[in-house]
């Protein structure tokens, strides 16, 4: 699989709940806190609902 980073580049102070639920259960807790995860579909789905809150970038395969 396909691995990606992801950091947060907003806050989640004023969002919904559920926006911030996603947020945690990416790992990603403070601003510019940044997480390596695996590109499944279940976590492109999760970043694709908080992608105004993120930065996603490609790592490349080693």
């Amino acid at each position: 699989m396909k691995k990606i980073k992801v950091t947060q580049v907003k806050s989640v102070i004023d969002r919904s709940e559920r926006q911030k639920r996603t947020m945690e259960a990416l790992g990603l807790r403070k601003l510019n806190n940044s997480v390596e995860v695996e590109a499944t579909p279940q976590i492109l789905g999760m970043i694709n609902k908080v992608s105004h809150l993120v930065k996603v970038q490609e790592l490349a395969n080693s």
